[in-house]
């Protein structure tokens, strides 16, 4: 694996561009190409830093399309796959399931068949590697438990559905072609450059600019929170010295209420806009709970500590401090990206629909 130049797909998106600029730094003496689309959440000022570095490529395109893919693969020597090229937002996938089974699921198929066509007979030392969701186990009772490698599979949205169809074709070809994958279940990541429909760059914002604080049903909804920059870690851990044919599951052990989290955000971005902490919990609103809401996320993660060494090195307040304070300082980029369409769900979310 040390001397295969790597293919992240999605990688100017909210994981993918850390992990991008990871390898780029890492492994100087190797490729990183990075295919992407560029859909709405799809930015290539998230990698500006390293545009010009002599070992990364960018290349435009959609996952779906097999030619280009194929292309891709022969042309910079391709060796490893981590895919992390999906539509990934609940509410989006509920107006519209079929984007998400078309790029989940269709461009996975895609991605999996074309390297299995390029690399032939000798792809025993390559690497396949599906970056996969927590939500695809569905929901944990608020009394404990969590899911572990080998919890059943019970999505409940069409995104979780779509990202577990695309599951379960990585292993069928690992099973049915020889295909050396791997995949990674992970929770609820957060950090800089992601793209402010989700939670915590959602309320950042919106606390900076006074605006109401939508918070679904009671609030009372639990996820386990893991900083952008441990889960990039593991993959990166998972890549080169996981188990073909395993799954490996990365979480945080950091758990908290929707309610409790948007408190803390409130405290910690008031503070560091010089306003009394608390000001801004004023603009909580509750609003109608979306359709078939998990209640709690939890994720064992003691398989990849116990086999690879993974731990996180940041601890939750740290990473959270650390992250509404870029956002506070990046207000060229929120900005830029929080216009029309990103409006649009704002305002759907906070009507309740």
């Amino acid at each position: 694996m040390n001397k295969h130049n790597i293919l992240v797909t999605g990688g100017a998106g909210f994981i993918g561009s850390h992990l991008v600029r990871h390898l780029v730094g890492k492994y100087p003496d190797r490729t990183t190409v990075n295919l992407d689309k560029l859909t709405y959440a799809g930015n290539p000022a998230n990698l500006r830093d390293i545009e010009s570095a002599g070992n990364y490529v960018f290349v435009r395109g959609d996952i779906c399309d097999a030619a280009l893919v194929a292309d891709t693969i022969r042309r910079y020597n391709i060796g490893a796959i981590v895919n992390l090229a999906a539509e990934t937002h609940v509410d989006r996938s509920i107006d519209d399931p079929s984007v998400f089974a078309r790029t989940n699921v269709l461009g996975t198929l895609t991605l999996l068949q074309v390297a299995r066509d390029c690399w032939g007979g000798e792809a025993a030392d390559k690497r396949f590697y599906q970056v996969s969701t927590d939500e695809v186990y569905g929901s944990l009772p608020l009394g404990g438990g969590a899911f572990s490698e080998s919890s059943p599979y019970a999505p409940h949205s069409p995104y979780s559905a779509s990202k577990a169809s695309a599951d379960h074709f990585v292993r069928s070809f690992g099973d049915t072609y020889s295909l050396p994958t791997l995949i990674s279940n992970c929770s609820n990541n957060y950090g800089s450059y992601q793209f402010p429909e989700k939670l915590i760059p959602l309320m950042v914002n919106n606390i900076r600019l006074d605006r109401p604080l939508p918070v679904y049903g009671s609030g009372l909804n639990v996820r386990d929170w893991l900083h952008v920059e441990d889960h990039v870690e593991a993959i990166d851990l998972i890549l080169h010295n996981g188990r073909p044919g395993e799954t490996y599951c990365i979480g945080g052990s950091n758990e908290r209420t929707n309610i409790d989290l948007v408190r803390l955000l409130v405290r910690t971005t008031d503070r560091l806009l010089g306003r009394s902490e608390g000001t801004s919990e004023r603009l909580i609103t509750f609003v109608g709970d979306r359709a078939g809401h998990d209640m709690r996320y939890a994720i064992d993660s003691s398989k990849l500590r116990r086999e690879l060494g993974w731990q996180p090195l940041r601890t939750f307040e740290e990473g959270i401090e650390q992250t509404v304070a870029w956002y506070l300082e990046n207000i060229e980029w929120l900005d830029s990206v929080t216009s029309g369409d990103y409006m649009h769900y704002y305002d759907r979310m906070y009507s309740g629909r």
